[in-house]
């Protein structure tokens, strides 16, 4: 029997076809399914071209211009202790620490 050429070639690509979009569908489904967990977005404490500053003697900050000095009641954060993203390392730890008058770091009291 003769089977026409066309049948034969139609037929794989028809399978490669469907191993194809079964992976591309696959690929996105996992890729949905893990919310892109290789990519963390983490949110900066200031924009470009700011930096920020403490609040002397309590927890707020601010951001100011990298053009200009921090108003009154402000002050800027210790060399090396400077926030840089919202929950980092630094970010956490002035919640619970100021600076005085004087330019000491101090705990803050609960509630404060």
């Amino acid at each position: 029997m003769n089977v026409p050429r066309t049948i034969r070639i139609a037929a794989p690509r028809r399978a490669r076809s469907r191993v194809l979009a079964a992976a591309l569908t696959g690929t996105a489904a996992v890729a949905a399914l893990t919310g892109c967990a290789g990519f963390e977005y983490r949110e900066a404490v200031c924009g470009g071209g700011e930096y920020p500053a403490l609040t002397v003697g309590g927890t707020g900050s601010a951001c100011f211009s990298d053009k200009e000095e921090p108003s009154a009641g402000y002050t800027r954060y210790p060399a090396g202790k400077v926030p840089k993203e919202v929950d980092d390392k630094w970010d956490v730890y002035w919640r619970t620490h100021t600076v005085d008058e004087d330019g000491k770091i101090t705990s803050v009291p609960a509630g404060s």
